[in-house]
């Protein structure tokens, strides 16, 4: 059945890709943009801390961009923003 999972596309593992982060102000922000039909919708996370201490914001945005760079530069000034704005209350 192997073969015919190949040939009719079954099911495609998805590779985990490293995300090179952005310090910000002692946070790091992770630009994970979301292809989405031929598009790339903002997506990302914040963290604060290490190891156990770790906090993580996820966020995803109704933004969608044609270009995946353009798409992670914006995610980044949206992140910082967020991080002037809220501090550490971003965890809460």
């Amino acid at each position: 059945m192997g073969w015919l999972s190949r040939l009719f596309g079954g099911s495609k593992e998805q590779k985990a890709v490293e995300v090179e982060p952005e310090e910000y102000k002692g946070y790091l922000i992770y630009a994970e943009p979301i292809a989405e039909n031929g598009q790339y919708r903002i997506a990302g996370r914040i963290t604060l801390g290490e190891g156990e201490e770790m906090k993580t914001h996820r966020f995803i945005r109704s933004d969608l961009l044609i270009s995946e760079a353009d798409a992670k530069e914006l995610m980044l000034k949206k992140a910082q923003m967020l991080i002037d704005q809220m501090g550490e209350s971003l965890f809460n």
